[in-house]
């Protein structure tokens, strides 16, 4: 596939002409969400009006990118070194750890994990990691040993549609999770995922059956990790697929209907059908993700597009979730639905509130 052909992919517009489902109506603001199972949409209670933005420091971290040599030496004593975590190979490919063995951890870790084609901590325009949150937190008493991000996948954006919901990357994640809370001591983490990263961290909690075609068909993750999440944040994920991938059919590895967002078909007013195995698993059961579940996105989402909305749902929201931050203009859009929300995320974890 041509390079341009996955930035078309990556960065396709919500303009097109053709419309599967009109948007449910939206407004900007912070959201408790009480899940109606028994019906196709949820009951929503909500003040209105988007809030300003809080400002966040996305300049470099300075002095601090990469893993600590404490936690590198302790990845490699109890036998994480196989899952190259720190990935030297990439600008920004991780942050987190400690700085010796005094180095006590107060505020409960963070684990960031990224989207598809970015990275820990980001290269810059659209890809732009973790970066700013990471200043924000550090900003606000955090440090470098409650805050870690590793690099799951190629960080090239030119293959992009080449990334799916492999074994590979879900073994990283699932991996990360665990050694950072054994290796931080605390009872429990919390997870912070960014569009890809949020169903890819959704699945790697759940565990259990998988399948990769790829790397050697069916497998098994192990039990779900919930009891070690405390508070588990979805940015900008399409936790029911996409619609540019209805369009285009499961024709590459990113819109698959095993392991990509394939969001399946409609028979009149019947379905979906042939929805992504993958996507059926981790929507099949709620609130396992952590303690406290939230989202933040954005109905002017330019990479999911159509206001969010898969078969009369919003893509966005996670079944089950305990609340949520809703923004319907600019300048929150797919990128900046993580990078201006900071606060919003910190809010999130430490105080399981959303406004």
């Amino acid at each position: 596939m041509k390079k341009h052909e996955a930035y078309r992919f990556y960065l396709s517009t919500a303009l097109s002409m053709i419309v599967i489902l009109l948007p449910i109506g939206s407004v900007g603001g912070s959201y408790d969400i009480r899940q109606n199972h028994k019906s196709m949409l949820p009951s929503i209670s909500f003040s209105i009006g988007n809030t300003p933005p809080k400002h966040v420091n996305s300049s470099p971290l300075q002095n601090n990118a990469g893993l600590t040599p404490h936690f590198r030496n302790w990845l490699a004593a109890n036998g994480y070194s196989g899952h190259d975590f720190a990935r030297d190979d990439v600008p920004g490919g991780s942050y987190g750890g400690k700085q010796n063995d005094s180095d006590t951890v107060i505020n409960q870790p963070v684990i960031f994990i990224h989207g598809n084609s970015d990275s820990a901590l980001g290269t810059g325009a659209s890809f732009t990691g973790w970066t700013a949150s990471i200043n924000y937190f550090l900003s606000q008493g955090y440090k470098t040993s409650e805050l870690y991000a590793t690099t799951w996948g190629s960080a090239n954006p030119a293959l992009s549609v080449y990334q799916y919901h492999s074994k590979a990357y879900l073994t990283k994640i699932r991996a990360f999770i665990q050694a950072v809370k054994a290796y931080s001591g605390a009872a429990k983490v919390d997870v912070i995922a960014h569009s890809m990263g949020v169903t890819l961290a959704r699945k790697a909690i759940l565990g259990g059956a998988a399948s990769d075609l790829m790397d050697g068909g069916d497998y098994d993750l192990g039990p779900p990790l919930t009891g070690i999440i405390d508070t588990f944040v979805g940015i900008a994920g399409s936790n029911r697929g996409l619609v540019n991938c209805y369009l285009s059919g499961p024709t590459t590895p990113a819109c698959g209907d095993t392991n990509g967002f394939y969001p399946g078909y409609m028979v009149g007013l019947q379905g979906p059908f042939g929805v992504s195995q993958i996507l059926r698993n981790i929507n099949a059961s709620s609130h396992y993700e952590g303690s406290y579940v939230y989202t933040i996105w954005s109905t002017v989402d330019e990479v999911i597009g159509y206001g969010c909305v898969v078969y009369g749902r919003y893509t966005t929201q996670i079944p089950g979730q305990n609340g949520e931050q809703r923004f319907s203009s600019l300048p929150y859009g797919h990128i900046n639905s993580k990078d201006l929300t900071s606060y919003y995320q910190l809010r999130m974890v430490k105080y399981h509130a959303v406004s």
